[in-house]
């Protein structure tokens, strides 16, 4: 296994998705890293690899315990002596360059329905091209040759990239026959000649389920990139196509869409499609309508099935369509001639059924010609562990060092603003064995990988590009391959010379003229037959096992409600999805299902229900003819998390995110009004004006308030039981209820006692990374600090006040205003804000500013050392003493200022009660609503329910033509 250096994280509050082996995940938890035995010999008889030392040519024998002179030099070299050792000062040096990328994840500031009618628009004006392809359902597998490297979305050197090694190396035997062993290792040569990168969606039956269990195990290419010293170049789509058929590789099916009326018509029968389409119907669909149709060299409904994952629909340039007829013209479909010989991918791991035995099998069975050796799985035998305390200093180092080029600089800047913005993501750092007969004491070869952990932080880095054009977009599966160096060592740097593969190349081409926000639009479009499977079934088991059928029920109802589902399906699912959940709980019990093989028992159960009526069949899409995978799935914990779509826990929102919103809080059951903020956001004064006012909220029932304060311990099972006494009361929850665990136990809370909630947060624009600003911390900070006789004893007499600020502000990291906002929105179904700062003020004393960015710093200093111990303990009491004092005395200094900007205590209060009153007022108050528009399918949708495809055709090209005049 690649054997790990670092893990540099970001903030982030999910569990750590897995890293790159079974053994790196016990890595993580020891607390010095223990590299992996090597195998037995008797596993890797023969295999050698040569390694190079101070220009002397040297054999070490891995996996047989022989170790050589030169390999004992090499065990220094890589020890954690070495990298403690290795110091940077002005004259050490860094080559840092890109080995995999797969496009950035671009999130569309605009709505769906908003970029449809952009698409639209620069059709219509001939500005541009809509191309539509499948989204086949598998994992990212980025191929680099045999010494740049096989990669998973997040990681290398596992079960994912050996198994993708294989199949991608049977894809040559099907296609080239005979000449198979030639190509693969022409293929492998070309890539790392040209340095280049393919990404495939790689799908399988052995690697966990998605929505349905391919019938055979493929690729499928997606993207090729040339990168060679500078920023990546993916290939325009028909470059893509060319450079498949030119090494027979599979390509995807693509549709071009360049007229306004095939346009229309595209967005047109996804809607009428998008509740009941299968592979078959919705690919003769788009058949029908596309300009230009370019078929996969993989049939959909033959390799994986008919339940198909969606498409992708993005804007690419008006030319496309001509250079894609003169690539069809120039490379027609290659010949398919190849006979494969040798066992399956199934058949291999069924027979090894351990995960070194695994991939050990599937590499020696690709062979070498393709795959000559397997540093990057296992290593060598010379290499030794390394501690913690070194490996933390890898990524500072880095920073540090002088870059060497162009694309070092590139790298490092990116790296320094994620840290600095302490964006949710990770650096992994691990020995390049590739380069061993480079390693000396002052030299580092390494692999960085870049793994980001929320999609949020991809959003958050476009913004920093709009402001920085300069910056390198921050790609899906990013590595790197890295070199720190002494530059007094005489040795030069080696740039690699690297031709571009085809004249004329482009990495821009798809762009042409188009502005970067139009060019970058792109729109996913899941289909419901999948996500029935996918986040309804497999990601609600979770929440069926552990907290039973009713809080399913509401997670499948609110997923439906968020995806505007029509209401005869969602009735139509309700039904079934009920049966589903009395079927699988009686027969698993307490024992939750398996989700990397969770269709074992769905699709079966599926199957039955789709046999009792046509309206079943079409509601299911397509069941039967289950593939049985239980004796040759690859074995690794954990294994379905390496996409990231397991989160069962959250609501999945497939297109656009569209919180409901509840207009009114029913009156027959009881409220709960709760406050995720940060004391000093004045809560409990808030509470008391509330019990105080006349008419209250101006209801009947009865308003009681519980302060956290005063109660020490399980304050919400206490909350829960006050209101269990007196079910149809409005409940004041005086205490801060700062993050998820708290939001969800107010969520069981409501779920088994038939209340509603509302979260009462105040009002503030929010850093990148948190929902509050610094100027509404000052605040929260200034009135604590003022207050006395406080009853949770946090007031001006309290020494470590600031701290306790600064551990509530920190809980809330990770989200920006948006994020929070939405969330509460999801979750709850609206929000109410308290006015905090006046719209029109100064900006925030540079005193001030600078003062709590100290503290902030601090913090992360002291909670990475002592955690959660106090501040009054630990190696930074004195700066914690000199900090709140230089607090204290900043904010009285800055009293007149921190007290101008604020809205009266008065104002806010009248403007809450006026908020709660509308809330329980029945049928006259609309939430907050963020700038997030649902997607209306439109009145169409009924086509797909009693139509024939045929049929659907004609209603499409009539809407296209009526809407064509309608709209001119």
């Amino acid at each position: 296994m690649p054997h790990f250096l670092s893990l540099i994280t970001m903030p982030r509050k999910r569990k750590q998705r897995r890293g790159v082996s079974e053994e790196h995940r016990r890595v993580k938890k020891s607390k010095v890293h223990k590299l992996p035995a090597s195998l037995p010999s008797a596993s890797v008889s023969g295999f050698t690899a040569v390694v190079g030392l101070n220009s002397v040519d040297q054999t070490t024998k891995l996996g047989n315990g022989v170790q050589t002179e030169s390999a004992a030099v090499l065990s220094k070299v890589l020890s954690d002596e070495s990298l403690e050792s290795f110091t940077t000062d002005s004259s050490t040096s860094s080559l840092a360059q890109v080995r995999a990328a797969f496009y950035p994840k671009f999130e569309n500031e605009k709505s769906d329905q908003e970029v449809r009618k952009r698409m639209i628009e620069m059709v219509s004006k001939g500005l541009a091209t809509v191309e539509v392809s499948l989204k086949h359902s598998g994992s990212l597998f980025m191929y680099a040759g045999h010494e740049g490297g096989a990669y998973a979305k997040n990681s290398y050197g596992n079960i994912y990239t050996a198994v993708g090694v294989f199949v991608l190396g049977r894809m040559f035997c099907e296609a080239w026959g005979s000449q198979a062993s030639e190509k693969q290792s022409e293929f492998n040569q070309f890539l790392e000649r040209n340095r280049m990168c393919v990404s495939m969606e790689l799908v399988t039956a052995v690697l966990g389920d998605h929505g349905q269990r391919p019938r055979e195990d493929y690729v499928v290419v997606t993207a090729v990139t040339e990168l060679g010293n500078g920023k990546p170049k993916f290939y325009s789509t028909p470059d893509l196509i060319s450079f498949c058929r030119k090494w027979r590789l599979p390509s995807n099916h693509v549709w071009l869409f360049s007229t306004r009326k095939s346009v229309m018509s595209f967005f047109a029968a996804f809607d009428a499609l998008w509740e009941e389409g299968t592979a078959t119907t919705v690919c003769k669909a788009l058949e029908e309508v596309a300009d230009i149709s370019v078929p996969g060299s993989k049939d959909h409904t033959m390799v994986q099935g008919e339940i198909l994952e969606g498409l992708v629909a993005r804007i690419v340039s008006q030319g496309s369509s001509e250079h894609m007829k003169q690539v069809l013209r120039d490379y027609p479909p290659p010949p398919m001639e190849g006979v494969v010989l040798g066992s399956s991918l199934r058949e291999v791991c069924a027979a090894n059924r351990t995960g070194k035995q695994q991939i050990m099998a599937l590499l020696k069975s690709v062979g070498t010609s393709f795959c000559p050796n397997y540093l990057d799985w296992f290593g060598i035998e010379a290499s030794d562990s390394h501690s913690r305390n070194a490996d933390q200093s890898v990524l500072s180092k880095f920073l540090r060092t002088r870059p060497a080029d162009f694309s070092t600089t590139k790298l490092q800047d990116m790296v320094r603003l994620m840290t600095e913005k302490r964006y949710r993501a990770a650096f992994k750092f691990y020995h390049n064995f590739h380069k061993v007969g480079s390693a000396t004491n002052g030299s580092l070869h390494l692999k960085m990988v870049i793994c980001v952990h929320v999609d949020s932080t991809f959003k958050r880095y476009q913004k920093e590009m709009r402001d920085n054009p300069d910056l390198w977009p921050l790609y899906r599966g990013f590595f790197a391959d890295l070199n720190l160096y002494e530059s007094n060592m005489g040795r030069a740097v080696e740039l690699p010379t690297v031709t571009s593969s085809r004249s004329g190349l482009n990495g821009e081409s798809e762009k042409g003229d188009l502005a970067d926000e139009d060019a970058n639009l792109m729109i996913k479009l899941k289909l419901l037959p999948y996500m029935i499977r996918t986040f309804l079934i497999r990601n609600g088991l979770s929440i069926l096992f552990k907290k039973g059928g009713a809080a399913y029920k509401m997670y499948y109802m609110r997923q439906m409600k968020l995806w505007n589902t029509s209401a005869a399906k969602r009735r139509q699912l309700s039904k079934m999805l009920d049966e589903w959940a009395v079927y699988i709980c009686m027969k698993y019990g307490h024992k939750q299902l398996s989700l990397s093989t969770y269709l074992s028992e769905a699709e079966p159960f599926l199957e039955q229900y789709a046999k009792r009526s046509p309206k079943n069949q079409a509601l299911i899409g397509s069941a039967g003819g289950l593939v049985r995978n239980e004796d040759f799935m690859a074995i690794d914990e954990g294994i379905q998390d390496e996409e990231g779509d397991l989160e069962p826990e959250r609501d999945i929102i497939p297109s656009t995110p569209t919180p409901i919103v509840k207009e009114t809080i029913a009156k027959d059951h009881g409220l709960i009004v709760f406050f995720p903020g940060i004391p000093g956001c004045a809560k409990s004064a808030l509470c008391k004006e509330i019990l105080s006012s006349p008419g209250r909220l101006g209801d009947d029932r009865p308003v009681h308030s519980l302060m956290g304060d005063l109660i020490k311990a399980r304050y919400w099972p206490k909350v829960a039981q006050a209101y269990r006494k007196k079910p149809n009361s409005i409940m004041l929850a005086d205490k801060n209820a700062p993050n998820e665990e708290v939001w969800r136990q107010i969520e069981d809370m409501c779920l088994s006692t038939g209340a509603s909630s509302v979260p009462v947060i105040p009002d503030s624009e929010g850093t990148e990374s948190n929902p509050f600003s610094l100027d509404a911390l000052a605040v929260f900070m200034f009135r604590v600090l003022h207050r006395a006789n406080h009853p949770g004893n946090l007031d001006s007499s309290t020494p470590h006040a600031g701290y306790v600020l600064l551990k509530f502000y920190h809980l809330y990291e990770g989200k920006d205003r948006e994020e929070f906002e939405t969330e509460l929105i999801e979750r709850f179904g609206l929000i109410v804000k308290i006015p905090l700062l006046e719209p029109k003020r100064p900006p925030l004393p540079e005193t001030v500013r600078s003062t709590l960015e100290e503290g902030l710093s601090l913090y992360k200093l002291h909670s990475r050392e002592h955690r959660n111990l106090d501040s009054s303990k630990g190696q930074y009491i004195d700066k914690w003493t000199q900090w709140e004092k230089q607090l204290r005395d900043t904010l009285s200094a800055n009293s007149e200022y921190l007290n101008s900007i604020q809205v009266s205590f008065r104002v806010s209060a009248e403007k809450v009660i006026e908020q709660l009153k509308a809330i329980i007022a029945k049928g006259d108050h609309k939430a907050p609503s963020i700038s997030i528009i649902k997607r209306n399918p439109g009145a169409i949708v009924f086509a797909a329910v009693t139509l024939p495809v045929s049929e659907i055709i004609n209603v499409i090209h009539n809407v296209g033509r009526i809407t064509e005049l309608k709209l001119f």
